[in-house]
């Protein structure tokens, strides 16, 4: 069971990445084309938004059942940089990302913003999501 919530944390990481690199790409083209902020745009962001909730909870049960996480949060293991990364930097990280691309999210729900502005708020938002996923992915693993 371990194994494959872990594949299945690595291989939504990657999808998750491209997911949100899509989502950027296609509202920034269709903010600079002008185009009306429509549902197409709020179903690519809650698609990059539920892929991000669904890793996250795959992450934190993994947080909870891996050696890597919780179990082996002592004051030895802060001091060595990688334990340090699975346990602290990584899924405070990964929250953060999370809460800032459902805040994004949200932003797009209220109706007295002009189109411009929620797409402008959507990019931010979800631009920082990106960065800090990307940031965060283990890519020392891969090396």
């Amino acid at each position: 069971m371990y194994t494959i919530l872990k594949e299945s944390h690595n291989g939504i990481g990657m999808l998750l990445l491209f997911l949100l690199l899509v989502v950027i790409i296609f509202i920034l083209v269709r903010f600079l084309l002008k185009k009306p902020f429509n549902k197409s745009v709020k179903v690519a962001a809650l698609i990059g938004m539920v892929t991000m909730h669904i890793q996250i909870l795959i992450g934190l049960i993994l947080y909870f059942l891996s050696p890597l996480g919780m179990s082996n949060f002592s004051g030895e293991s802060m001091g060595h940089s990688i334990s340090r990364f699975y346990i602290v930097e990584h899924p405070i990280g990964m929250l953060l990302a999370a809460v800032i691309i459902t805040i994004g999210y949200r932003v797009t729900k209220k109706i007295s913003l002009s189109d411009t502005s929620k797409y402008k708020r959507l990019l931010i938002y979800y631009f920082l999501g990106f960065g800090i996923v990307a940031y965060l992915i283990p890519w020392f693993l891969w090396s």
